[in-house]
């Protein structure tokens, strides 16, 4: 990660994990810069990833503030570009490989990854759990090609983990919709879900900073453990 990506991942956890007053100012830019060791222009960068985010607001004269509703601990607020396992940083997070396969992509799933139909893809199902409470259900298509070696090991852990720390890749941004589904059998055997319940669908591709897509997935969130945080700045 660059210099301003961690030092907004370590004030992400930190405000995830309360360590600065909710109803007060964080330090200034200034204290932070001295604290992280970096330029203002560093740590302002880092800051304004975190309010685009809406996990801070910025008041003229009074300083930066965190936003008290975006820290609910029972909910995952999925508008960061990042796996389950780094937005939940204080609960225990694990997976349940419900299918993994080599094989050829759809159509559609090759237009989305920009490959064609001969390159071979990882055909990913897994559920994910926070303190062993079914969260979210994500179906994940990925190339071997630009991410080899995935086995059950990473598949029980964290894939943007071993994308971004084993194999050097930048994880630069996303495309994504969000839609309200009914629940499918898939979605009630693991999720816990009733017939009636509804289901939020994120709809997600992956793209590294060379501008390939890496992924294309499908995350199924229960209703009650989901949340998207919009947030309308004027200048």
């Amino acid at each position: 990660m660059t210099k301003y990506e961690t030092i907004c991942f370590e004030i992400r956890n930190r405000i995830i994990k309360r360590e600065y007053p909710i109803d007060q100012p964080i330090p200034d830019e200034i204290s932070l810069a001295k604290e992280f060791k970096c330029s203002r222009m560093t740590m302002k960068r880092a800051l304004d990833i975190l309010v685009v985010e809406g996990l801070l607001y910025r008041k003229r004269g009074h300083g930066t503030f965190i936003v008290q509703s975006a820290i609910q601990d029972s909910r995952v607020n999925v508008i960061r570009n990042e796996g389950l396992t780094n937005l939940i940083t204080d609960k225990k997070v694990t997976s349940k490989v419900i299918k993994f396969e080599v094989q050829f992509p759809s159509e559609e799933v090759a237009a989305h990854l920009a490959i064609d139909n001969k390159t071979p893809i990882y055909n990913i199902i897994r559920l994910r759990l926070v303190d062993g409470e079914p969260y979210v259900m994500e179906k994940t298509y990925m190339p071997t090609t630009i991410v080899p070696g995935i086995n059950d090991e990473i598949l029980h852990g964290s894939i943007y983990g071993y994308i971004t720390n084993s194999l050097g890749l930048t994880i630069a941004g996303s495309h994504r919709k969000i839609r309200a589904c009914k629940s499918d059998d898939l979605d009630q055997e693991h999720l816990a879900c009733l017939a009636d319940d509804p289901i939020l669908e994120v709809e997600h591709v992956g793209f590294l900073n060379n501008g390939l897509p890496f992924e294309y997935s499908f995350s199924r969130h229960r209703y009650d453990k989901f949340e998207v945080t919009m947030v309308n700045m004027k200048r």
